[in-house]
């Protein structure tokens, strides 16, 4: 009995492990890579989330109302969740100037461009200051990672983790996109001819968005 393997056996072998080099063929190394960052990031978020949701689930001690705890004095009223709806604007609305500086960017319009850029880095600031107060507020009030006096001693842990961890990325890609605005006004991507770094620091940036809308889902409307 012949122990030789058939040529064409070994040639489907190559074939299927070169199948995902083929697959991505054309597709640029830095996009494919903030790719699989942002996969890796979305596990970690989710963890989060999860665990967040199983802590709120399982805890004896009364949970504390997001619409009391994160509610705003305003000419004598309370207004629930009224800050949390203008950080969620803001950050949506930084998702469309991202979105416009891409488009500028495919057209070679280097100063739209970078305007729309940091543009959308100033309302990211705009969203980590806003944060930085909501923080002060709680920690004013007594709220710690450890201890909690209005109810469940989990919920600061949970809060200051979360909201932590996303404000982080935020500050990242605002200096991030910074960077990015200055280089494309210098006119670096305009002598390579290539754009694509726009379009990838705007994948970053819809991402951080995207995750906010879960946060602000899970953590302030439930």
């Amino acid at each position: 009995m012949s122990t030789g393997q058939n040529p064409s056996t070994w040639q489907a072998v190559v074939q299927d492990w070169s199948s995902d080099r083929d697959a991505f063929k054309g597709v640029p190394w830095g996009k494919a890579m903030m790719w699989i960052f942002l996969l890796s990031d979305t596990f970690i978020f989710t963890c989060f989330l999860i665990g967040y949701m199983s802590v709120r689930m399982s805890t004896t001690a009364t949970w504390p109302n997001p619409s009391e705890v994160f509610a705003l004095t305003i000419g004598g009223r309370s207004i629930p969740l009224i800050l949390i709806a203008i950080m969620t604007f803001v950050l949506i609305t930084s998702s469309g100037t991202m979105a416009m500086a891409v488009n500028y960017g495919y057209r070679r319009d280097r100063v739209r461009c970078a305007l729309l850029m940091l543009t959308t880095a100033a309302l990211g600031a705009t969203f980590v200051g806003m944060q930085a107060f909501e923080w002060s507020k709680l920690i004013g009030e007594g709220v710690r990672p450890w201890g909690n006096p209005m109810g469940a001693a989990q919920f600061g842990a949970s809060f200051f983790m979360i909201t932590g961890f996303h404000g982080m990325h935020v500050s990242v890609g605002v200096i991030y996109l910074c960077t990015v605005a200055f280089k494309v006004l210098r006119g670096d991507y305009e002598k390579r001819g290539n754009y694509q770094i726009v379009e990838i620091a705007g994948l970053y940036w819809h991402f951080v968005d995207l995750v906010w809308v879960f946060i602000f889902a899970f953590f302030y409307l439930w």
